[in-house]
């Protein structure tokens, strides 16, 4: 009878050791279902969208800033194309509100001063004359003609 005792013993000491490793594999799903569900609850808050719609008001601000900017790049490239020159740079705002934007390219290693359309239906640029080094100004009446 003894030996039933001590068996018995024996068993509810070794079924606690089998429990030890059954808690622990419970907790590691209930973690991994945890982060999953602090994942789905943080795509689904508030704080997800406030940031999305910053991020989007930060982009269509910047993109409107440079709007003007980016068009008279592309009007310049186009230009320094045509013209076998090499495009420099553009002023950031047209200054004068007259549409347009200084730029400059450089041809035949002296620097034009261009004004550059800021629109999509104005693309392209001009010689600003009136800036320009006697050269480029008889360059340009020579291309005319």
């Amino acid at each position: 009878m003894s030996d039933n005792v001590n068996n018995q013993q024996k068993n509810q000491e070794s079924s606690p050791d089998k429990n030890v490793f059954a808690p622990s594999e419970t907790v590691e799903t209930k973690e991994s279902g945890n982060l999953f569900n602090q994942i789905k609850s943080f795509i689904f808050s508030w704080q997800l969208k406030v940031i999305i719609a910053a991020i989007a008001l930060i982009s269509s601000l910047w993109v409107i800033f440079f709007w003007k900017h980016i068009i008279a790049l592309q009007s310049l490239k186009g230009w320094a194309n045509h013209a076998q020159a090499e495009a420099i740079d553009c002023m950031m705002q047209d200054s004068n509100d007259d549409k347009y934007i200084s730029c400059s390219a450089k041809l035949d290693n002296q620097i034009v001063p261009l004004e550059c359309g800021t629109s999509l239906f104005n693309m392209g640029c001009r010689v600003n004359y009136g800036s320009a080094s006697p050269s480029v100004k008889l360059q340009e009446k020579s291309i005319a003609n």
